[in-house]
């Protein structure tokens, strides 16, 4: 691609500012939290088809998906099933032999409360650089990018020699098997993807964390309160395993370290990996002794152990804690394993997408790359643990991902799409 182009590309995206500004807001109005993603896809829908392109919608089979070792129930599913949250692709097919380019993004969003923002979280608002609203970070913004970034590339006649595919899926808040996992097994397998999760450009993502949930059940005995000598408290004994677990966690918070996860972010350093009681269920009356508590657990942890081993080591944590208290001895706690249930990943910086994703990215921001990763879950390793297609993160800058008041930095956007644009046409060759 010669200086030329590029600078052709990167004019025109800068011309679509405005456009990408208007799409997020689009999306975001959407209020695409979990069971209502339906919304988000008819907008990309929307967006694809005018562009000229033929899409491919589809809800995916847990059935089908089931014996896949990346597949696991998710928390969503359970409680939404799959029918009316569709996945969303379209592919250019390519004009040669040139490599083929899958660019994904997430449309999910997580809940807000919005008595925390100070801004309308489904109407987005922008001041200065930043736009506001829930999923404008994480990772809706990243949506936007992808769908201008291939506008740019069709306005200019850009004829790209392999197959580019586009598309939006569902999940990924909750561990992503419906949704790229979905993808990869419906065909959609391509010799290189780029996800622009926000990434902080110029910086790139490269690996992600393992992240398991588990529920523990402990039994008490009940009994009236002014008898509580009659009952066991089962609060009392959870607190027992809580406290094993507090244990646990501050032992591999000691003894594992992951540089890439605290290169962008030092104050994680020591926290690479975590162990997190999220909450505990009890008892139906103050004047009665609980019988039973229950609590829910994540685990997460940086490449280097496998799920297998993570949970080797909470079980036994958690047998030998029963096994130093006379009543839990007895009435041992039941574990339970659900939900995330996700392997952690590390990508090879040196492949081939990653290094013109760099190049790309510090030209268009003008700063040096760092690599990092590897302190959540994300969708990569769908491609990169189970079909060896290597994956990037590749996407903007901005803040408050999951709280209140997130927002995306505008400029950061524009340089997104810019990147992805480049990268897509170096990556699968243009038709003279």
């Amino acid at each position: 691609m010669s200086a030329q182009d590029g600078k052709a590309i990167c004019e025109c995206i800068e011309d679509k500012r405005d456009d990408l500004v208007s799409l997020l807001s689009d999306l975001i109005a959407q209020e695409p939290v979990i069971g209502n993603k339906k919304p988000a896809q008819e907008v990309v829908c929307s967006r694809l088809e005018s562009c000229g392109l033929d899409v491919d919608t589809w809800e995916p089979d847990a059935d089908e998906l089931g014996s896949h070792p990346g597949f696991f129930e998710t928390s969503s599913y359970a409680e939404y099933g799959y029918e009316g949250r569709p996945n969303v692709a379209a592919t250019d097919d390519g004009a040669g032999d040139g490599r083929s380019l899958a660019l994904s993004g997430h449309v999910d969003v997580v809940p807000v409360d919005e008595d925390e923002w100070s801004h309308d979280p489904w109407d987005a608002t922008v001041e200065d650089d930043r736009l506001y609203g829930r999923g404008s970070n994480d990772m809706l913004g990243g949506v936007a990018s992808i769908l201008v970034a291939y506008d740019a590339l069709r306005e200019l006649g850009v004829d790209l020699s392999g197959d580019l595919t586009l598309q939006t899926t569902i999940e990924e808040e909750a561990g992503g098997p419906g949704g790229v996992l979905s993808a990869l097994e419906r065909g959609y397998r391509p010799d290189a993807a780029v996800i622009p999760e926000p990434s902080g450009l110029p910086d790139i993502g490269m690996a992600s964390a393992g992240v398991m949930y588990f529920r523990l059940t402990v039994p008490g005995r009940s009994a009236h309160a002014a008898r509580g000598y009659e009952g066991v408290n089962a609060i009392g004994k959870a607190s027992t395993l809580y406290r094993a677990l507090d244990e646990l966690d501050r032992e591999r918070k000691a003894r594992i370290a992951y540089e890439p996860a605290f290169r962008q972010n030092p104050q994680l350093e020591g926290h690479e990996t975590n162990l997190n009681v999220g909450s505990i269920e009890s008892g139906d009356w103050p004047s009665t002794v609980p019988s039973e508590a229950r609590l829910e657990c994540r685990i997460g942890w940086p490449p280097g152990e496998t799920r297998e081993d993570v949970r080797a080591e909470v079980e036994t944590t958690v047998k030998e804690a029963a096994e130093g208290d006379e009543w839990l001895a007895e009435h041992p706690p039941e574990i339970e394993w659900f939900g995330w249930n996700a392997a952690p990943h590390e990508l090879d910086t040196d492949e081939e997408v990653v290094r013109l994703a760099r190049d790309h990215a510090e030209t268009v921001t003008g700063e040096e790359t760092t690599f990092g990763g590897g302190s959540g879950g994300n969708d990569e390793r769908f491609y990169n643990l189970y079909y060896d297609i290597p994956c990037p993160s590749v996407g903007p800058r901005g803040a408050h991902i999951h709280g209140a008041d997130e927002y995306v930095e505008i400029d950061s956007l524009v340089e997104t799409a810019r990147t992805l644009a480049l990268t897509a046409i170096d990556w699968c060759g243009v038709e003279k």
